[in-house]
């Protein structure tokens, strides 16, 4: 199939994002360019010489932009088949010119809808209608025409364009299966978005979720398995999938799932915070005064379980910080942060020994809520859940024992809360000076997490440390071990059959307690 020359060019862009180069490099290489109302009035401030679509076509833009390339004069000069003499005969008699490629991305109806506030008429008028209809006019008739919807396509059409005046075949067949997908998944967001929208449903009906790929890695869990790494495309926060790597090799797997853990623990906090993450669970984590205090807490969590970890801060690493990682014998596979400062990169990249495999990542300034919705795959199905992003208010919890905490015991019982829901259930944390100091997590029973939580403080720590349960005690057996341990105060939802038991035994042993009222756990 020869390839025709790129003569003509319509271009109606949403997103100008690139648009002023793309369309000056098009124009330099003599292609005409029409475009419409917004479009042609940012490529003539820039000073690209554009035709009005209205002027050619004789019909003006009306209702507010609603109705301006929706045109036979349009329509035609997309579909025409050039090898067809009926349709060229038909395009000279009605003096319709032929468009060799179409630039068009749509209204940001993703983007809209992502404002928890947006009214529902605000979302409508982000519907488009002439954009899909343009983009799939143009992908049915790729054998001529060549269809750009996303402005990262602009490079490589471009540099075809510049050797050879045309775009080959092999590339007009990719961009029009790319402009397909991206009007399906455009129609299944406004889709989803309005079955949303019925009365009295949290969840709708049914639900289609759109996923990129974004890279494929070298395996998944283990080296058996293959795996990929796919983003939403209406993920606009701070996340591990819209970060950027600015040093090391490539991401496992693995690294992925504990490096977004360590993100989670760490944005909701004011103060500068560290977690420091193993196999999915904070084998440390604590809040500082500085970030480096903050680390250097965090890793005393669990010094042995920390090594070979990942670690999130919420704060961009500075060089103080860089200098304590780089120390001694911490050995650290990843770092997400904010950012890196430059006297920071520069240590973690030269100073310690696994200085040239740690994987850097910056995500920017972090939101303390991430996404509404949860969704975790079974065998033939999903299940979808609001996240657990519920902000604990102290004001709503309630001192159940005879003895009350103290003023800093209730600021030490808030970090321990903040820190359960993190681990995984049955979750038990011990913390003192607002960081963990033993974690037992994931045991079948609720006493056994106790247990290895205070064996993992060791004595001296776990004296004067206060505990957090992410669910109610069962049964009073782990009071007395908590007793023993010399755990200072404790906190858990409540709820139980026997919570009169357990609240008699923290008064037999002089251990104020408090109902959070809320459970947090984490399967």
């Amino acid at each position: 199939m020869d390839s025709p020359e790129v003569k003509r060019a319509l271009i109606s862009v949403s997103n100008k994002l690139g648009i002023v180069d793309f369309a000056t490099g098009l124009v330099e290489k003599g292609v005409e360019i029409y475009s419409t109302g917004g479009t042609r009035r940012h490529l003539e401030q820039a000073g690209v010489k554009v035709l009005d679509v209205s002027e050619y076509t004789k019909f003006p833009e009306m209702m507010d932009g609603r109705v301006k390339t929706l045109h036979p004069k349009i329509f035609a000069g997309i579909l025409a088949r050039r090898n067809r003499a009926d349709d060229m005969e038909s395009m000279s008699d009605h003096d319709i010119v032929p468009f060799d490629m179409v630039v068009v991305n749509l209204y940001p109806f993703a983007a809209t809808i992502a404002n928890p506030n947006v009214l529902v008429h605000e979302a409508i008028e982000q519907i488009d209608i002439g954009g899909p209809s343009l983009i799939r006019a143009a992908a049915k008739n790729s054998d001529y025409v060549t269809v750009v919807s996303n402005p990262y396509q602009y490079a490589e059409v471009l540099d075809e364009i510049n050797t050879s005046g045309t775009t080959s075949v092999g590339l007009r067949r990719r961009l029009m299966a790319q402009a397909f997908q991206h009007t399906a998944n455009y129609d299944l967001t406004i889709a989803d978005y309005f079955s949303g929208q019925t009365e009295g449903e949290t969840f709708p009906a049914t639900m289609t979720v759109v996923l990129n790929r974004q890279s494929v890695l070298r395996y998944g869990e283990n080296s058996h398995q293959s795996a990929a790494l796919y983003s939403s495309e209406n993920n606009r926060e701070a996340s591990l999938v819209n970060s950027r790597q600015i040093h090391g090799k490539a991401l496992s797997y693995n690294n992925l799932l504990d490096l977004d853990a360590a993100l989670n623990i760490v944005r909701g906090f004011d103060k500068a915070a560290c977690s420091v993450i193993k196999h999915n669970n904070p084998c440390g984590a604590a809040i500082g005064d500085s970030l480096k205090e903050a680390c250097q807490k965090g890793f005393a969590g669990d010094p042995v379980s920390a090594f070979g970890s990942v670690v999130g801060m919420n704060q961009i690493v500075d060089g103080d910080t860089a200098s304590y990682l780089a120390e001694g014998d911490l050995f650290v596979e990843a770092i997400v942060a904010p950012g890196f400062d430059d006297d920071a990169l520069e240590i973690l990249v030269t100073k310690p020994k696994w200085k040239k495999n740690v994987r850097l990542l910056k995500v920017g300034e972090l939101d303390p809520q991430r996404g509404s919705w949860e969704m975790r795959q079974l065998v033939g199905g999903v299940l979808v859940q609001d996240a657990d992003v519920l902000i604990d208010d102290p004001e709503t919890w309630k001192v159940v024992t005879d003895v009350e905490p103290d003023e800093s015991l209730m600021e030490e019982l808030a970090f321990g809360w903040s820190m359960v829901r993190y681990v995984k259930s049955n979750a038990i944390t011990l913390s003192k000076d607002c960081a963990l100091v033993g974690v037992g997590a994931g045991q079948m029973s609720r006493v056994d997490s106790v247990r290895i939580a205070i064996r993992k403080a060791g004595e001296e720590r776990a004296q004067g440390s206060v505990l957090a349960s992410d669910a109610f005690f069962p049964f009073a057996d782990s009071i007395p071990l908590a007793a023993e341990a010399g755990v200072s105060a404790i906190i858990q939802p409540g709820g139980s059959m026997r919570d009169q038991e357990v609240i008699d035994a923290c008064n037999e042993h002089g251990i104020p307690m408090v109902f959070a009222g809320k459970r947090h756990f984490r399967h």
